[in-house]
């Protein structure tokens, strides 16, 4: 009875000694292939190319608009720059699990006291230092943008997940690869494989539950539209990444023998999470969404907060009203060179959206009829200030943005003129607001609604000759004829004497551009 008692915490303590050395040996082993990772060329190589790709991204252009980031864009941004290190990863890491195997050595560790089951999960677990790096890199890459003075909206965690959720499934996958296809051309194969997959699925066509199928679902390259309707399945993907990427860890540990029940209950938990995510993210925009975003396109002003500056309003979706004071800066500085009671008049700025209906598309407006309302987008810095400044300077003269769209005399000059005579290289910034880039003949202009403003050729002669007098001489002209100058009977011609300039010759185009 003694002996009993004596023995059996004997047996327990051994057995409790014998797990913790077991996981330790696994840790021990995992860092060591950690390293070994480190120093295989194809992922040192992309390793590299992914740090410069975002190094470029964070230091190699900070002005434009890539000054005013909206956040809820930005988080997604972060998902494809490491898929081709992750590529990298998924090869080296099969290489590195079969590299026993391509050196004869798999029978001598058989006799280890550490199992090919653990041996696996330890292959697995050395991919974990290259996630948790690419989920720093992607914190500096979200980080940087946050704290810029212009940025708006706010990240989601789901979605600076996805990166390192990534990584992870490559590690995952590779491993897996060993044990069912033990050949040095199974990622080969398997990649090949998703290449078909992708060619024959109808994903990227609108088909949202094959699309949420891969691992990176950018939507990238559209207008930026409210937070609330991007209609995302963030939280749904990141548990469909992680779920499948322990699942394929499980799969792989099952593959080279392990019968655990904590390995039986993980692989059943991490199937039911990738099961749950693939549903959770097919169901597609709900009717409420689809309604909300039409609402708000709509009727923008029952969702915007506005604000008063300077004499006008301003008109925001919650997350954009922090630019507002850039928005009144460019109002000021459009509305004194204007004469008579335009140079007083009260405009009210309302930002405005298209009805979404995919997060690829550029926004094109409407044009507003509303008197004195000046449409401004999601976007700002770079080409959409000057853009901005249009879009007022023809409101001023036009009266509403409609009216503004068949001016065939002297209007165009003046809306140029107030858009861009305080501009630091106005002939530059008038040459990048036309459509074909170039500073002769008849053109579009951009506007901030995403449509355009003509202006003929004469009408392009004229502009460019006032840039090149002086600023004040061509101002006092502008206020002293103000009537004439935003009359719609005053020709190109007439204009260009109002103004003391030189007349254009041969008749005028008007309504060519």
């Amino acid at each position: 009875m003694t002996t009993a008692l004596v023995t059996e915490p004997e047996t327990a303590g051994r057995a409790d000694r014998e797990r913790d050395t077991a996981s330790a040996s696994v840790f021990a082993l995992a860092v060591f292939e950690a390293r070994q990772l480190l120093l295989q060329i194809p992922l040192l190589v992309f390793g590299l190319l992914y740090l410069a790709y975002v190094g470029y991204g964070l230091f190699g252009h900070n002005e434009g608009m890539d000054a005013y980031p909206v956040l809820h864009d930005v988080d997604r941004s972060t998902q494809g720059g490491p898929e081709l290190f992750a590529v990298a990863l998924l090869v080296c890491v099969h290489r590195a699990a079969l590299l026993n195997r391509r050196r004869g050595l798999e029978e001598q560790f058989g006799v280890l006291a550490m199992s090919p089951a653990r041996r696996t999960l330890a292959h697995a677990l050395s991919v974990v230092p290259f996630a948790v790096g690419v989920a720093l890199v992607v914190d500096v890459q979200f980080a940087r943008a946050a704290l810029r003075p212009g940025a708006v909206g706010h990240g989601s965690v789901f979605e600076l997940a996805v990166a390192p959720l990534t990584v992870l499934l490559a590690g995952g996958f590779g491993v897996l690869l060993a044990r069912i296809l033990p050949h040095p051309a199974a990622p080969l194969l398997f990649l090949l494989a998703i290449g078909l997959v992708a060619g024959l699925l109808p994903g990227g066509s609108g088909t949202h539950g094959v699309d949420w199928l891969w691992p990176a679902v950018l939507q990238n390259g559209g207008t930026p539209v409210p937070g609330e309707l991007l209609g995302r399945p963030a939280g749904w993907h990141a548990l469909y990444l992680l779920g499948l990427a322990v699942l394929s860890v499980c799969a792989a540990m099952l593959v080279a023998g392990g019968r655990a029940r904590l390995l039986k209950a993980a692989t059943a938990v991490a199937l039911a999470a990738a099961v749950t995510g693939v549903v959770g993210q097919a169901a597609g925009d709900s009717t409420g969404l689809q309604a909300r975003r039409k609402a708000e396109a709509d009727h923008p002003a029952t969702f915007q907060t506005c604000v008063e500056r300077d004499g006008s309003r301003y008109c925001a979706y919650p997350d954009w009203k922090g630019w507002s004071v850039d928005w009144a800066g460019v109002v000021h500085r459009v509305r004194s060179e204007a004469g008579g009671a335009q140079a007083t008049t009260r405009l009210t700025v309302r930002q405005r959206i298209q009805e979404i209906t995919d997060l690829t598309t550029d926004a094109t407006l409407p044009t507003s009829s509303t008197p004195g309302t000046v449409t401004v987008g999601t976007q700002w810095g770079g080409n959409r200030v000057p853009e901005f400044a249009v879009g007022v300077a023809r409101v001023l003269v036009a009266g509403n943005e409609r009216a503004s769209v068949e001016m065939c005399d002297a209007r165009p000059v003046t809306t140029m003129w107030l858009a861009l005579a305080t501009d630091p290289a106005p002939e530059d910034t008038f040459r990048r607001l036309r459509i074909d880039d170039s500073l002769s003949g008849p053109a579009a202009v951009l506007t901030p609604d995403g449509g355009s403003m003509s202006v003929s050729a004469q009408q392009t002669e004229v502009v460019r000759e006032l840039f090149r007098e002086p600023h004040d001489t061509v101002a006092a002209r502008v206020k002293s004829h103000w009537r004439q100058l935003v009359s719609p009977h005053t020709t190109t011609t007439e204009a260009a004497r109002l103004l003391g300039v030189k007349v254009p010759k041969g008749p005028d185009d008007c309504g060519e551009g």
